[in-house]
């Protein structure tokens, strides 16, 4: 089942933040937190959204990174950090940061 996200915050004055922090399912993998964290921070659909991943990043093998380990154990810790276009990418095996440095 899908997560329905809210339209991206506005910071009370009318504004959109300039941050989005998406908690991932435990069976959803990274690159489609990550893709559905981007969408909405563009306040995009997911489905139309302008933001390719794999221009990027190569999703299979962050998928790789934060998968189960061999003995079915899952891993603990560990972060990915890239850049996007204008906003930086933080990926943890519980949740994906989408900012922009740039204030508002």
């Amino acid at each position: 089942m899908s997560k329905q996200l809210p339209r991206r915050p506005d910071d009370g004055n009318g504004r959109n933040c300039n941050e989005i922090r998406y908690d991932r399912d435990e069976d959803e993998p990274p690159s489609v937190a990550i893709a559905t964290a981007l969408a909405r921070y563009h306040d995009e659909d997911v489905t139309a959204a302008s933001t390719r991943l794999y221009d990027h990043v190569d999703p299979e093998a962050l998928d790789a990174l934060f998968a189960n380990r061999y003995d079915g154990s899952r891993r603990r810790g560990g972060t990915v950090r890239f850049a996007v276009d204008d906003v930086t990418v933080v990926v943890r095996p519980e949740r994906v940061r989408v900012y922009s440095d740039s204030g508002f």
